[in-house]
């Protein structure tokens, strides 16, 4: 009964020490990729200077406004702000400004024109309502765009962080259970 007890314990030890190595090993994988392409997007961010905006003006750009102009057919929202004392065009995001800089909100859904519409107004009547916001700025001085949020801020690069930390943490407590386990076997046994 004792050496099944023992072969059983040994086996049991070696697939949570597999278990703890392989967690080390993604969580190394992880840091690795999230180190060749969300940090460098960080890095990249000139977006760092938080102000205040002030609404000054918006306008939803229909689908007759937009056309000849090479962009998609669809309803956007143009956002103008008032940021450090100077005027300035509001964009969601830094991917909202590469798509089209024409516009300051792109709905999400481009698949249905009313349904895009009435996210559009919505986002809209949200300006209304809250006059006065934060908004990210850059130090350049001849910049004449904000953005609403940053997609590669610091929240962002924690919470992409989050997750292989928490692997590499707990596959380096499993190993460290497993070897002070077998020591405390050793040490039982010798007795």
């Amino acid at each position: 009964m004792g050496k099944k007890l023992v072969m059983a314990q040994k086996r049991g030890e070696t697939r949570a020490l597999c278990l703890g190595v392989t967690m080390v090993v993604c969580a190394v994988i992880t840091y690795y990729i999230l180190g060749t392409t969300v940090l460098p997007l960080y890095q990249k961010s000139v977006w760092t200077q938080e102000s205040t905006c002030h609404l000054i003006e918006t306008n939803i750009k229909n689908q007759e406004e937009l056309e000849g102009k090479k962009v998609p057919q669809f309803p956007c929202l143009w956002v103008n702000v008032s940021a450090m004392g100077r005027w300035a065009v509001l964009y969601h995001t830094e991917d909202t400004r590469d798509q089209n800089q024409q516009c300051s909100y792109i709905p999400g859904s481009l698949d249905n024109y009313q349904m895009a519409r009435a996210d559009v107004e919505k986002v809209r009547a949200n300006f209304h309502k809250h006059q006065v916001f934060y908004c990210f700025s850059t130090t350049r001085e001849n910049e004449t765009s904000v953005l609403f949020r940053r997609l590669y801020g610091p929240q962002a690069l924690l919470l992409s962080l989050f997750w292989p930390t928490f692997l590499l943490t707990g596959g380096v407590l499993i190993i460290a259970m497993v070897k002070l386990n077998r020591s405390l076997s050793i040490l039982a046994a010798q007795k």
